[in-house]
């Protein structure tokens, strides 16, 4: 658990209170958001779970507290546990007018989930004059001009546990808010919530209706969602008892490693979506391949993907992959930040290891894995997959021992938020490193000459750089070929992704989106085409494999990896000193 979200309980609290702790900083943002000052009374819509432990975090300040429900019973609840008042919404505006002395109530917590507009619509004739509604629970939010501009109403919205939600920095990476500028954070609420339990201020337990063991998961989803005995239904808890011993290895068979003359075990790093719709079936394709293990960040993928393939284990721990004597290849397919130590230390166990793009995200990581590399008896290979799909196949075909050559590669790469882990420097590296990469290599094996100087500019976007996502590039080769690379996130989406020009010798070759390929010659025109589109993931695969199985070098020579690697590198160097700053 991030630090940020990891608070201790007091001593003098149980287990099941301190369960509640996640929606009582829920609550209690809501009650932040409403600016509450002592005295003024308040009236909670909605008296669910979250709604309860408002009003008990209320009371515990000694705030005046009405509340509202279509339930009888929850209301009734809310009363017994320490409400001065409450009633269902129909009865609320007689209520509010006793209870504030025909004033209206300071401020209106919705903690209510409906899709109508009830809530809001009430909250504004229950209010007083330049009152407040803080809107904790998902309602709809038609708000009603005429009440709310009469009475010059504020409508806050509180937005889940505090200051830090949905902030990678906070929440992931452990940057904390200076305690001066932002006193209440996500895990300051949490922290309050349970200075509340340990004073005894406010009893969670009162809300608890049922509890399941954790094997009787559906039973608890069946109650909460159908409620077929109609029974009252507020907090349900699961408990469990902690095992002595945390497994992070589930075994599926008890034999030895599956493994023929020919057969390669592959331990497979990271279950994400690539890896379940590009590595796994190309990997089913190919002929003496047993998958022996899978790990990820979570047990769940790897169990699931162990069991279709028939495989020995799953883990959350690659280090045992990594360390399995009866696995031949490594497979990483994990976020670009792990690609390093996993390759690092596969490489020192003499694993054959094949790492998806990028091989890694600085110049220290890859001397690092240089050195890892040159003392090992296994081969690396990088998932540069372009090189090996049959129309760049083609196109070198054609232009076998031609040079110069002028290459062309526009890609169409599409906008992705500024906040996805691919554009944070630390876990992505950016897309220049993490996508631009390709293409790079691409340049290299078609030009069929190491490169040997890089430019690069960033386009400005309204006169500075947002991210990487528009970049124009120059590499140059040290046989006179020349690559462009095009890397735009600005064209519209129905235009192909990847377009693919090769000039040289009085022949061109362009590749539209590597599913067709047009070859033009003197006064000929020719049309290469597959039905389907293939960017050689499947070949590249096969050809590593097959390269194992006859003791062959790498398909990739090594120090093509690691030229385009460094050329990647210099990408960005060549950017920055082009004087536009990387901000992404």
């Amino acid at each position: 658990v991030p630090k940020n979200l990891c608070i201790k309980i007091p001593e003098n609290v149980s287990y099941k209170e301190a369960s509640f702790t996640t929606l009582g900083a829920i609550a209690m943002q809501g009650i932040r958001r409403a600016n509450l000052t002592p005295g003024e009374k308040i009236a909670v819509i909605g008296l669910g779970l979250v709604g309860q432990l408002t009003c008990q975090i209320l009371k515990a300040y000694e705030f005046p507290v009405i509340g509202f429900d279509i339930n009888p019973s929850q209301v009734k609840r809310a009363i017994e546990i320490g409400i001065d008042a409450g009633d269902t919404p129909d009865k609320a505006e007689n209520l509010v007018k006793n209870f504030t002395g025909g004033q209206g109530v300071d401020a209106v917590i919705i903690t209510a989930a409906t899709k109508s507009n009830v809530p809001i619509e009430l909250a504004g004739k229950i209010l007083r004059d330049k009152g407040r509604v803080s809107i904790v629970g998902d309602v709809k939010m038609d708000v009603p001009r005429r009440i709310y501009y009469k009475k010059e109403l504020d409508v806050l919205i509180s937005r889940s546990y505090g200051p830090g939600r949905y902030d990678k920095k906070y929440e992931e990476k452990g940057q904390d808010y200076p305690f001066a500028y932002v006193r209440w954070t996500e895990k300051r609420n949490m922290e309050e919530f349970l200075r509340l339990l340990s004073k005894k201020l406010i009893q969670p337990e009162k809300l608890i209706t049922h509890t399941f063991d954790i094997e009787q998961t559906q039973e608890a989803y069946r109650l909460i969602l159908e409620n077929p005995n109609k029974e009252e239904v507020v907090a349900v808890l699961f408990s469990y008892k902690p095992k002595k011993e945390q497994k992070d290895t589930i075994f599926f068979k008890e034999t030895k490693a599956y493994k023929s003359k020919f057969t390669i075990n592959v331990g497979l790093i990271g279950v994400g979506n690539f890896a379940q719709n590009i590595i796994l079936p190309a990997l089913k394709k190919i002929k003496n391949v047993h998958l022996r293990a899978a790990a990820g960040a979570h047990g769940i993928n790897p169990q699931k993907i162990i069991k279709q393939f028939n495989g020995e284990y799953a883990t959350t721990d690659w280090h045992k992959i990594v360390q399995d004597k009866n696995i031949d290849l490594v497979i990483i397919s994990t976020r670009h930040n792990l690609h390093t130590p996993i390759t690092i230390e596969a490489l020192q166990h003499n694993k054959n290891v094949h790492v998806e793009k990028p091989l890694c995200l600085n110049e220290k990581e890859l001397k690092d894995i240089i050195k890892a590399a040159q003392k090992s008896k296994g081969r690396l290979m990088v998932g540069f997959n372009r090189r090996f799909a049959p129309h760049t196949e083609k196109a070198k075909e054609i232009f076998k021992d031609i040079s110069p050559l002028i290459i062309l590669c526009r890609i169409n790469a599409g906008a992705i938020p500024k906040d996805h882990w691919v554009h944070d420097p630390e876990e992505g590296g950016g897309r220049i490193i993490g996508e631009v990469c390709h293409f790079v290599d691409l340049c290299q094996f078609l030009a069929g000459s190491p490169p040997k100087k890089v430019y690069a500019s960033l386009v400005p976007l309204g006169g500075t750089i947002q991210t990487e996502d528009n970049i124009s590039i120059i590499i140059d080769f040290e046989n006179g070929s020349r690559g462009i690379i095009v890397y735009t996130s600005l064209a519209p989406k129905n235009l192909p992704k990847e377009y693919i020009e090769i000039i040289g010798e009085n022949k061109t070759v362009t590749i539209d989106n590597f599913k067709s390929s047009t070859i033009y010659s003197q006064n000929r025109r020719k049309k290469f085409r597959k039905f389907n589109q293939d960017k050689g993931h499947f070949n590249e695969l096969k050809s590593f494999i097959e390269a194992i199985q006859q003791g062959k070098p790498a398909p990739i020579p090594f120090k093509e990896i690691i030229l385009s690697t460094q050329a990647t590198f210099d990408i960005i160097k060549s950017a920055k000193e082009n004087g536009f700053k990387i901000t992404s």
